[in-house]
């Protein structure tokens, strides 16, 4: 880099799992953009990244000229997970520098991997660049749960490697996602039967302490379908994605194809629907691809159906080849 010069930095999280913490040593950044879309400038030490996500980040060249590391680890909320923990580098080197023997680069100071506050403290800071135009009225109002679920093994008489000889899956409102034969936009404008249903539920077929300590094991099981749910053409939607304590509790990073949303608001626990709306930014909440639901939390977002297609999965391959995926 140039001395005084400053730098725009696109930075694309193509990690299969975890969400990551990113920070430049001795350099202040500044947060310009996220998913493409301009955001409110703030400076930060250091930012965090869900899979999928893209962000635009400034520096300027304003140290003494050395070589300082670039530097990114996980972010892991889940607990007892695996999670590779190693630190990934490169140096950001000031061409001024002509000591054949330059100094050591210097470390940027990054939040530990399971820093929960250092998380919701980045993300509690997005905001649009002005106000926008989200909607005030509602037409459509959905409510996902995202869970970890269990599956029986295709041998009866080989147990797998899961929880109880059981294989992993993963549910949207205990639907796990089936695969067809037949491409769901070919099926439908080919008008082929038997290919999808349109019962895709709305809501959680059952209701429970979403975010408990040590739910039933009758949660664990998840129904199996490739199921639709049809919204109307430029229909006003409130979607709350729930996290759940199902077998296993983490971060969920989700990506709605074909559109961009606002994120109207976010928090732990379980969604409450006559108090957490009172807490949504409807002034200028950040406009995102994807977001990440936190562990045992929520999110709520909101977006005009005007793009039809079929769209939404989650951004993790494990999740999505385990059956996580919605079709609009």
């Amino acid at each position: 880099m140039e001395q005084g010069k400053t730098y725009l930095l696109r930075i694309v999280s193509a990690v299969m799992d975890e969400e990551l913490f990113f920070g430049i040593a001795k350099h202040k950044m500044t947060l310009v953009g996220k998913d493409g879309i301009y955001t409110k400038q703030f400076k930060t030490d250091y930012i965090m990244i869900t899979p999928g996500q893209s962000m635009d980040i400034l520096i300027t060249a304003n140290q003494s000229p050395g070589m300082y590391i670039m530097a990114t680890r996980s972010y892991s909320s889940a607990f007892g997970a695996g999670f590779d923990n190693t630190t990934a580098t490169a140096i950001l080197k000031y061409s001024t520098i002509t000591s054949p023997n330059p100094p050591n680069p210097f470390f940027p100071h990054l939040p530990p991997y399971d820093r929960t506050e250092a998380a919701t403290d980045f993300t509690k800071r997005l905001r649009s660049l002005t106000t926008v135009d989200v909607s005030l009225e509602v037409d459509t109002r959905l409510f996902f749960t995202l869970s970890v679920n269990l599956m029986d093994c295709s041998n009866e008489d080989k147990p797998c490697a899961g929880p109880f000889g059981k294989r992993f899956a993963a549910s949207i409102n205990n639907v796990s996602f089936v695969t067809p034969s037949v491409s769901l936009l070919e099926a439908y404008h080919n008008k082929i039967g038997g290919v999808f249903t349109t019962d895709f539920p709305g809501n959680p077929p059952r209701k429970f302490n979403y975010t408990g300590e040590n739910l039933p094991e009758k949660l664990l099981p998840t129904s199996f379908g490739t199921k639709v749910m049809v919204l109307e053409y430029n229909a006003s939607v409130e979607l709350i994605l729930q996290g759940t304590n199902v077998l296993a509790s983490d971060n969920h990073p989700v990506h709605l194809h074909g559109y961009s949303f606002y994120v109207v608001g976010w928090g732990f626990g379980n969604f409450d629907p006559k108090t957490d709306p009172k807490r949504y930014n409807l002034v200028d909440p950040p406009e995102e691809t994807t977001v990440g639901v936190p562990k045992n939390g929520w999110v709520a977002i909101r977006f005009k159906a005007n793009n039809p297609g079929l769209f939404l999965k989650p951004n993790s391959v494990y999740m999505f080849s385990w059956g996580f995926q919605f079709s609009q």
